[in-house]
């Protein structure tokens, strides 16, 4: 593979350490030549590390333009990198006379690089929003920095992520710290507690929240002194702070540093950032490379590197009083500053090494070349419809299934997904997504696509509204005129109770739908009572089975943030939701709450898997637990991190439906309560009969549900292997789809 990677060669910095350790590496299996445009230490930098160097220098672009593309078409390079403002427009000239793929690493936010520079605002910044809109895929150097920009607009499927790598070979020892801090100025003695910093001294890096956090953990801890390395505009100002709030003795400002950073992380006890915005901060990683532990402001891509409350902490930018409680917890405890140092050390050295960020790199190359390469068809890729963007887990777990099996069909094919909420939709899964309501939108993407698909959950009934059951039977049939083939997958039907939408969803579906899978037989039955005969109908499983479980320190995260312990305690889910009749339920499961807890000792965790309306119903139900320990986990995140949560759990109490299947796929013991059939179905379709009607459920009932559940938790077993049957029959969904997308 020859790649061709531009840049002005001025830039220093975290692009500059970036780049040239990037390009370092990637020579080491590919050819990756640089090419700047001006001379200087940058160029320099790179000759000595032994990267292939050019230099195409001057200020007539045409020119550039020309000798470049011959250049590129005489040595046969196959992509072009490029980074920054001057590189992204020469980048966006020669998409067209060399025909080969563009890609630009965008380092930071191009709308505030000439902050402060009105006249390179209006001309060089203008003319890199022009460019960075005409190139074919852009790189961020964060997942933070991937969704400010699709926010923006750009298209959300011809995005990557890319991590700032380091690498980790062991330091040498660094000799005694004492020497050296106080050389830097400090007053430190053996028993000290050392914070430290690398960064300018400028607003961004807010360093007053620092100072004042640091002063608030110092009245309860005063062995902790504070160390900054770096200087700037805002050096006397800090100064001063430090000298109000009465800690000038412990804050010491020592400068750049020279010689490089090793010796100073080996020093300290514990890493800081307060940055108001980041991209994604060297600083922690080269921390984490000394075993820190770590306090960050929650910016940028700092929280996929840091699970709050696991292997560091996350503040609130300018929250200096939460800083200063951190600060305080880590300074008088060394045992948890070295755990979470080492747990940060592990996690850094296997997702945020050099070799890490080399082999995405690699990966997105292989992936931007083969997607170039992909033959341009007349009629292409996938239009999802579903129950989308309304902030019910449950249903957008749901369509992360389906995106991951439209995917192991072929990874490149276009998908779009029409959502009630377009741009969550795009930040959460990277593909292109319409709203509801643009008609023309989601005509437009149907009039290109090849496959349509209803996409799971109970769309076709009329029990929580008939406009719904409306827009979706309009939907199906807008998919077959614009030309799809159309596939109703794993979904459950019903109940449809008015007689004319019974009449009219079967003339709808016989007319316009090719194949139908479905959840569970109580399915099957509904349509065939509804006389839908025509298309073919497949008895699969809910995709939503086929989803894992976050990573263990994710889900951590998690929970840790609602105040739930992780690990030690055992704990009992109840998955409540808003319906009518619910409320003159709502003390039973306040009462079977304190009965898991007085009979089993199982502390009650209510679990939100709609957090909009989930909380109140947990709530209503909690009033009557008094003393009773219990927790509410309002926001458990995305699919992954619910299930990661429920597979905490030793058994889960539940209407929600999702709740039940993802417990379920993890070999939990379950008991339902049934609002809707599709409850009852789901349960009864993986041999699990440890349910009760909402309208009928009495306190004995609910109690002996528990009862059965744990008698089950230490037989997870015979559950595990139903829903194995399960998941295998639920790949029935994505052999029909693969069927209707051959050409």
């Amino acid at each position: 593979m020859k790649v061709i990677h531009l840049i002005s060669g001025g830039d220093s910095g975290g692009a500059k350490t970036h780049v040239l350790s990037l390009l370092q590496n990637l020579n080491k299996t590919i050819t990756a030549q640089l090419v700047c445009f001006r001379d200087g230490p940058f160029a320099g930098e790179a000759r000595s590390l032994g990267i292939p160097t050019m230099i195409c220098g001057g200020n007539h672009i045409f020119k550039i333009r020309r000798q470049l593309a011959e250049y590129i078409h005489r040595e046969g390079f196959q992509l072009i990198h490029c980074h920054g403002a001057r590189a992204n427009m020469i980048g966006a000239l020669l998409r067209g006379v060399t025909g080969l793929p563009v890609v630009t690493t965008i380092h930071s936010d191009y709308k505030i690089d000439y902050m402060g520079r009105p006249l390179a605002r209006c001309t060089f910044g203008v003319i890199n929003t022009w460019a960075l809109r005409r190139l074919d895929y852009r790189v961020g150097v964060s997942d933070a920095m991937v969704d400010l920009l699709i926010s923006r607009g750009f298209p959300a499927d011809r995005f990557y992520a890319i991590y700032n790598g380091i690498d980790f070979t062991p330091a040498p020892d660094q000799g005694d710290r004492l020497p050296y801090l106080r050389s830097l100025g400090a007053e430190v003695e053996a028993d000290s507690v050392v914070v430290g910093i690398a960064a300018r001294l400028n607003p961004v890096k807010d360093m007053s929240t620092l100072i004042r956090g640091f002063a608030e953990a110092y009245k309860t801890c005063d062995k902790l002194r504070l160390v900054i390395a770096g200087d700037g505009e805002e050096r006397e100002k800090l100064g001063a702070l430090a000298r109000e709030l009465g800690v000038e003795r412990q804050v010491t400002f020592a400068g750049w540093i020279s010689g490089g950073m090793d010796r100073f992380y080996s020093a300290l006890d514990i890493n800081v950032l307060t940055s108001l915005s980041e991209t994604f901060s060297y600083a922690l990683t080269e921390g984490a490379r000394f075993h820190l532990a770590t306090i960050s402001t929650a910016v940028g891509g700092i929280p996929y590197l840091i699970d709050d409350g696991v292997n560091g902490y996350l503040f609130t930018p300018r929250d200096f009083m939460t800083l200063g409680k951190r600060l305080a917890a880590l300074g008088t405890d060394g045992a948890l500053r070295r755990e979470m140092g080492e747990k940060l050390f592990e996690k850094a050295s296997a997702q945020f090494s050099i070799e890490k960020t080399v082999d995405t790199q690699l990966h997105i190359y292989g992936e931007i070349l083969r997607r170039h390469a992909r033959p341009r068809r007349e009629r292409d890729g996938v239009v999802i419809c579903g129950a989308y963007g309304r902030g019910n887990a449950g249903d957008d777990a749901i369509l992360e299934a389906i995106l991951e099996e439209m995917r192991s069909i072929d990874p490149d094919m276009p998908v779009t997904v029409i959502s009630k909420n377009p741009k969550a939709t795009r930040l959460s899964y990277r593909v292109r997504s319409v709203s509801r309501m643009d008609l023309s939108g989601w005509l437009g993407a149907m009039k290109q696509a090849r496959l349509y698909i209803n996409g799971g959950g109970s769309l076709i009934q009329d029990v929580t509204s008939r406009r719904s059951l409306w827009f979706y039977l309009m939907n199906i049939r807008a998919a077959k005129w614009a030309g799809c083939k159309v596939q109703m997958y794993g979904c459950g039907i019903g109940p449809v109770k008015r007689e004319n939408h019974r009449k009219l969803a079967a003339k709808v579906l016989n007319r316009n739908v090719d194949v139908i899978t479905l959840r569970e037989p109580d399915s099957l039955e509904e349509l065939r009572s509804m006389g839908v005969d025509r298309p073919e109908i497949k008895l699969t499983a809910d995709p939503a089975l086929t989803l894992a479980p976050a990573a263990e320190e994710k889900t951590d995260s998690v929970l840790l943030r609602a105040g739930i312990p992780p690990r030690g305690e055992r704990l009992i889910c109840f998955a409540l939701r808003p319906w009518p009749g619910f409320s003159e339920k709502a003390p039973l499961f306040g009462a079977a709450a304190r009965y898991a807890w007085e009979r089993y000792g199982l502390t009650p965790v209510f679990t939100a898997v709609e957090k909009g309306q989930d909380p109140a119903a947990a709530r209503e139900a909690a009033e009557c637990l008094g003393d009773t320990p219990h927790y509410f986990l309002d926001d458990a995140g995305a699919a992954g991190t619910i299930i990661g949560a429920l597979s905490r759990m030793e058994a889960v109490v539940s209407m929600r439906l999702h709740a039940l299947i993802f417990a379920a796929g993890q070999g939990i013991p379950l008991a339902g309560v049934v609002y809707d059939p599709k409850v009852s179905s789901f349960l009864r379709y993986i041999g699990q009969e440890n349910f009760a009607d909402l309208k009928d459920l009495t306190q004995e009932t609910l109690n002996a549900m528990i009862d059965r559940a744990a008698a089950q938790a230490g037989d997870k077993e015979a559950q595990a292997v139903a829903v194995r049957k399960l998941r295998e029959l639920e790949q029935g969904n994505v052999e029909i789809a693969k069927r209707l997308l051959e050409r």
